[in-house]
Parts: structure tokens; C-alpha cells; sequence
């Protein structure tokens, strides 16, 4: 009996809703990353993209544990010499929780085609209303 390989023609893709409110940041980025690459699926081979699609609601209500709040900082360059911008979590998670859950979960990512394929299914949501109801999105429990 051979190893099973999935092909990209074959590839099943679900809809999933996590919803994130009263949860640790980094707990639910991890399972959306899961559910992104595929690692749930009997099926899984790592050199095909064979994840779901998923909608992470009430990216504004995820919890920082600890010190995270204020200590966490993000980090970018604009290009220029001297421009690196730093911005902490408790103003991110004010003014732009979904930026906050988009890096989490492209931190838990690969950096390659693969990756950036899987980030393109992930939809984010700071209330608990999303515009995905035709694919018909089942609940993931954590």
C-alpha cells in the first residue's frame, strides 16, 4: 500500500467561522492556521495547498494574556532611513483588531507560495457580523 498524495484538482475546501470572542489572541490565530494549511484533514501533503477557507468574528473582543497589552509592539519600516514606525497592541487592538489577528495568524504561516495562497482564504471580522452566509460556514469549536 502506497502513502496517499493529494493533488491540487482534488482538494475539498470547507468554510469555517471561529469566533474569537473572550479568547487568547494567539490561541485562535494558531487553530486558523490549522485550518488554513489543512493539518486537520486525514488527506494533508505538505507540498500541496489543500486548507479551508476561514472567517474569524469578534477579532475586537480577543483577549492579550499578561503584560501583552502594553509591552507588545509591532514593528514596520516605511523604507526611508529612520522610519521604523512601532505601534503597541493596545492601540492596535483598538483602532485595527483585524490587523492585530492578520499578523498572529501570518506569523503561524509559511513564507512561501503555499503560505501566501492560504492567507488569501482567511476573512476577518471585528464585529460578530460577517457576509459569508451563502458558503454556508460551519461553527469550529476550540
Amino acid at each position: 500500500m502506497s502513502t496517499y498524495m493529494a493533488k491540487k484538482g482534488e482538494v475539498e475546501r470547507k468554510w469555517y467561522v471561529i469566533d474569537a470572542a473572550g479568547k487568547p489572541l494567539g490561541r485562535v490565530a494558531a487553530q486558523a492556521a490549522v485550518l488554513l494549511r489543512g493539518k486537520h484533514k486525514p488527506t494533508y501533503t505538505p507540498h500541496v495547498d489543500c486548507g479551508d477557507h476561514v472567517i474569524i468574528i469578534n477579532c475586537k473582543d480577543a483577549v492579550l494574556t499578561g503584560h501583552k497589552l502594553v509591552q507588545k509592539k509591532w514593528q514596520r519600516h516605511t523604507g526611508y532611513i529612520g522610519h521604523l514606525k512601532e505601534t503597541r497592541y493596545d492601540t492596535l487592538m483598538a483602532t485595527k483588531p483585524e490587523k492585530a489577528m492578520e499578523l498572529a495568524v501570518k506569523g503561524m504561516i509559511p513564507s512561501n507560495t503555499i503560505g501566501r495562497e492560504a492567507m488569501l482564504r482567511l476573512r476577518l471580522f471585528a464585529g460578530s457580523e460577517h457576509n459569508h452566509q451563502a458558503q454556508k460556514p460551519e461553527n469550529w469549536e476550540m
